[in-house]
């Protein structure tokens, strides 16, 4: 890759990043407007952990987001960042062996064994980025989608009178149209157009899972990545 390129490839990524930036903005602002409207059947709270346990899959933008994260502890808080990334290192000790896709890259599988095998993947494990003293995630501004979209009704591909999936722990009192009054609409075309900008300039081979984002090598002179 010529200098030129690489100039070109960093300046794209840095336009993803403040895309991504804006994307957030627009998601934060989505579930604050959801949370009011939801009221007291919203039961989630700092301290609430059952949704920190179990593993999903994180696109290439998530993944950007969290290692940026990452890098960018290093630097301002290397303590916090090197317990981050050990609880990571453990988790993968314990659970790697049975990763449904690429040990080493951290890619998940696509094939349909692959994808069965992840359904039962580190299930009750919790989420290397959980404190477990405090109960709080330490990447918290950096969070995945899935993490920030969660709680509130959602409207989802499940099969549910209303259409609508929630936590468990929340709306266990409302009513349907409770329900479907504090749906929070999530701007899937706008994540899909910036993770398709990122996807451009060749970052992020394909989905992968919290604790392989979380594991980079990591020094105060690290720069931010894009992934």
């Amino acid at each position: 890759m010529s200098p030129g390129d690489e100039t070109g490839r960093t300046g794209a990524l840095e336009e993803v990043r403040r895309q991504d930036t804006g994307l957030i903005q627009i998601v934060d602002a989505a579930l604050a407007d959801a949370t009011r409207r939801a009221g007291r059947h919203l039961a989630c709270r700092p301290g609430c952990t059952q949704c920190c346990y179990g593993a999903f899959a994180v696109s290439t933008l998530d993944a950007m987001r969290l290692r940026n994260a990452m890098a960018e502890m290093a630097a301002t808080d290397p303590a916090q960042a090197a317990a981050i990334s050990s609880r990571a290192a453990r988790y993968l000790d314990a659970f790697g062996t049975d990763f449904p896709g690429n040990r080493v890259t951290g890619v998940l599988g696509a094939s349909e064994e692959e994808q069965s095998a992840f359904e039962e993947f580190a299930n009750d494990a919790a989420c290397p980025a959980l404190n477990p003293e405090s109960g709080l995630c330490e990447v918290y501004a950096a969070r995945p989608m899935t993490c920030r979209i969660f709680g509130p009704p959602v409207r989802m591909d499940a099969d549910t009178e209303s259409g609508l999936a929630v936590c468990e722990l929340c709306f266990t009192e409302a009513t349907q149209d409770e329900i479907a009054v504090a749906e929070m609409v999530v701007p899937h075309g706008e994540e899909q157009r910036v993770l398709g900008l990122l996807e451009e300039t060749g970052s992020g081979p394909g989905d992968t899972i919290v604790a392989y984002c979380l594991t980079l090598p990591l020094g105060s002179e690290r720069k931010p990545i894009a992934s």
